[in-house]
């Protein structure tokens, strides 16, 4: 605004409408019609919405949303206590993970801190139209869309810190948790930087030769590594990690499995969050049975581990990261 010529204090006055309450230039009545006019021809808010479900009668709505050349996928649920957005971080993903459908688009671009964050902006607007009795604002974030939020570190960063900004969006920070595959440079960074923002690992293995047919990564950074790195952030944080677990038929459900698993998750003091296998189109992976995910529950429970089985939300819009992308777009099928 100064560079413009006007008042300093009008920046202020956009800035908190835009992410306090998410509002658009045009609902901004308390700025002059001339500069409500330049800011849309000269800063456009980004984000442009290229296509919309809804599901779980009303509860959980998806977008495709684009912002200059990348488009992403942003997951509004709603909850009976809490208001989640699952927010995307890059344009596909480098991590190459077998059962995810993001991971056979490769990676893309990353977004900027700006265009992380703006993703709230939309479930602000998406909130509003949900079942009255789920209609409220997002009260909580996971970084768990698109991409590998450590690997784009700096724009992660910088869209918590917009996002926990009193004079902005004002969300508590223990309210945002940021999922990664195990890149410790970033979960070390995480826990330095913003040590009360949460944190989950998608382990999907408890042994190497596994993990690495799941998590190439894995090759990179094996378990010992993650296990460490997770271990120095609880002692920073002083806070339970989270480990995530997609349940995928007869890959990674087997007591075997649920026995090493046990031993890593009390060694970190860990919540272990079992995830019932979101089936992509052609893919060979296939989810387990409700049988088997109760199984694999019951195990680590008597070998002491906290154990949560995830309320699957969204499976009939296909919410899962990269699905809707894909429907607008002519990827390969898996091979």
């Amino acid at each position: 605004m100064s560079r413009w010529g006007l008042p300093a204090f009008h920046g202020r006055q956009i800035y908190s409408a835009l992410w306090r309450r998410g509002a658009g230039y045009a609902d901004m009545s308390d700025l002059p019609g001339a500069l409500r006019e330049r800011l849309a021809r000269d800063l456009p808010v980004s984000g442009e919405v290229l296509a919309e479900q809804t599901g779980d009668r009303g509860r959980t709505v998806k977008a495709l949303l684009r912002f200059g050349r990348h488009t992403v996928e942003t997951v509004l649920m709603g909850y009976r206590d809490r208001m989640t957005v699952c927010v995307s971080s890059q344009a596909g993903c480098a991590m190459d993970c077998g059962f995810c459908a993001t991971g056979r688009m490769g990676l893309l671009g990353n977004l900027s801190a700006g265009q992380i964050a703006a993703q709230i902006r939309w479930a602000m607007h998406a909130a509003a139209r949900l079942p009255a009795r789920a209609r409220t604002r997002p009260t909580n974030v996971v970084f768990m869309g698109m991409g590998e939020p450590m690997s784009n570190y700096r724009a992660l960063s910088g869209a918590v810190t917009r996002l926990l900004d009193p004079a902005g969006t004002n969300m508590a920070a223990r309210h945002l948790t940021v999922s990664t595959i195990g890149v410790p440079a970033g979960i070390r960074r995480l826990g330095a930087d913003h040590p009360q923002v949460g944190l989950a690992v998608s382990l999907h293995a408890a042994d190497d030769g596994l993990r690495d047919r799941l998590v190439p990564a894995n090759r990179l950074w094996p378990l010992a590594q993650v296990r460490a790195a997770v271990g120095e952030w609880r002692d920073r944080t002083h806070r339970r990690p989270s480990i995530e677990w997609a349940m995928i038929r007869g890959i990674n459900d087997e007591d075997g499995q649920a026995r090493l698993l046990a031993p890593i998750a009390r060694d970190l003091r860990a919540h272990v969050n079992l995830i019932p296998l979101n089936h992509v189109q052609d893919s060979p992976w296939m989810p387990s049975t409700p049988s088997r995910l109760g199984a694999f529950a019951d195990l680590l429970r008597s070998e002491g581990v906290n154990v949560t089985i995830r309320d699957t939300r969204g499976s009939e819009i296909q919410a899962a990261c990269g699905q809707l992308r894909l429907q607008h777009t002519a990827e390969p099928a898996f091979v």
